[in-house]
């Protein structure tokens, strides 16, 4: 397979994956991973991917009521655990393998309401070694507000061809 048809493979398994998270990277549908990934699947509920390219995503969803704090607002975890799926999608784009975290930070700016669209941005800012770092902004659909923005040092969760030989 050749390069640029092994990326855009790998784009549309991302893009089938943050729109339903049972699916996997297989690009299976697999009813029995559903209960492994019911985090992932109540947070990425409704998700439209826009575009998805090597090293970017762009992905839509509405806030969910099940979703919010206290406050009524979207949880704070929730915004976490979506950045986290975004980071996975986009690094996947480029590695082609699950990948692990090895580093996270999360800064929030605005809450955002339940039935509020939000649209994230997905994009690998670098790669050193084994490891690819990717951004998220989130923000309002409507307004542009920024909600969030997560970074991630990742990792394949396993050996890949490219990385064997590599160093962290």
């Amino acid at each position: 397979m050749g390069d640029e048809a092994r990326a855009l493979r790998l784009a549309a398994v991302a893009r089938k994956w943050l729109e339903d998270p049972r699916v996997g990277y297989s690009g299976n549908l697999n009813p029995a991973a559903s209960e492994r990934k019911e985090l992932s699947c109540m947070v990425m509920a409704g998700a439209r991917v826009s575009l998805a390219e090597p090293g970017r995503v762009v992905c839509s969803l509405r806030v969910r009521a099940p979703l919010t704090d206290a406050e009524g607002r979207w949880h704070a975890g929730a915004v976490a655990a979506a950045v986290d799926n975004m980071c996975s999608a986009v690094v996947f784009t480029v590695e082609g393998a699950p990948t692990a975290t090895v580093h996270y930070s999360l800064s929030y700016f605005s809450p955002a309401d339940p039935d509020e669209e939000v649209e994230m941005e997905g994009r690998v800012v670098s790669r050193k070694g084994k490891l690819t770092a990717a951004a998220v902004e989130v923000r309002k659909k409507d307004s542009g507000e920024l909600v969030a923005i997560g970074r991630q040092w990742m990792t394949p969760a396993w050996p890949t061809k490219s990385n064997k030989s590599s160093k962290l």
